[in-house]
């Protein structure tokens, strides 16, 4: 037999043994029996074929969205970081205009301290530190060495008892009443106790009455039906509203 005729017939013997080279099923059943006939061979159901290529694309696809997602994020944050930071500085140099209107008897370093203490204890219990601010100009006028007739103490007029039990509870040292006079740790201590009676009483304006009445008599008063005091309420709301509109003219 000359090698053409060969040739063909071994064509002809890979077309009748194999699958179709496009991937097809194969459309001759004599293909599909000598398959099934080789028992050497283990017989596997058809499956769909599944695209490599495009499958590596939508990976590298998907690797790019979130390297860009997170890209975005991470500018995202530090766009609000700058805004909040400018934020606070706003803050700081309208509370220090405060306190220079003020005989606060803090040397210029300790004002300083002290403005960007009222900033970040307010932000860190969720209050305005021009609420924070206000309450220590109704309160002691911005003096640290202040004592009222009751004996509380400091810029906030916190009692010692008050005091020593909020220093207790947030891990603060307390080295006596006249840890009050500290007016850092006064702020950490007053900012604090505004926030609890904020959460107990739930709303700001009850929780100045509190402050100033005490939680006690405002809780009984509340309990009767009687109305909450509104003075003390009025004034600090008063206070507050002189800082904003200082911060805005200043902006």
């Amino acid at each position: 037999m000359d090698r053409a005729r060969l040739s063909i017939l071994a064509v002809c013997a890979l077309l009748t043994t194999t699958l179709n080279p496009f991937g097809e099923q194969p459309t001759s059943v004599s293909a599909a029996n000598t398959l099934a006939y080789d028992a050497s061979l283990p017989v596997v159901s058809a499956a769909p074929p599944v695209d490599a290529k495009n499958a590596q694309i939508d990976t590298i696809a998907s690797h790019a969205d979130h390297s860009l997602i997170g890209k975005m994020a991470s500018a995202l944050a530090h766009t609000e970081a700058e805004a909040a930071a400018k934020r606070d500085a706003e803050e700081v140099a309208v509370i220090l205009r405060r306190l220079s209107i003020r005989h606060t008897a803090l040397p210029e370093r300790e004002r300083i301290a002290l403005a960007h203490a009222i900033v970040r204890e307010a932000r860190a219990h969720n209050l305005e530190p021009s609420l924070v601010v206000s309450v220590i100009e109704v309160e002691s006028a911005g003096y640290h060495l202040a004592v009222s007739h009751v004996g509380a103490m400091g810029l906030m007029q916190l009692l010692p008892s008050t005091g020593e039990e909020l220093a207790g509870k947030h891990g603060i040292e307390w080295y006596g009443p006249d840890t009050l006079f500290d007016p850092e740790v006064n702020v950490k201590l007053g900012t604090a106790y505004l926030r609890q009676l904020t959460d107990q009483f739930g709303s700001v304006s009850t929780a100045l009455a509190a402050y100033n009445w005490g939680p006690g008599r405002i809780g009984r008063r509340i309990k009767r039906g009687a109305t909450v005091p509104s003075l003390y309420i009025e004034q600090v709301r008063a206070a507050q509203s002189r800082n904003t509109t200082l911060a805005s003219i200043r902006s």
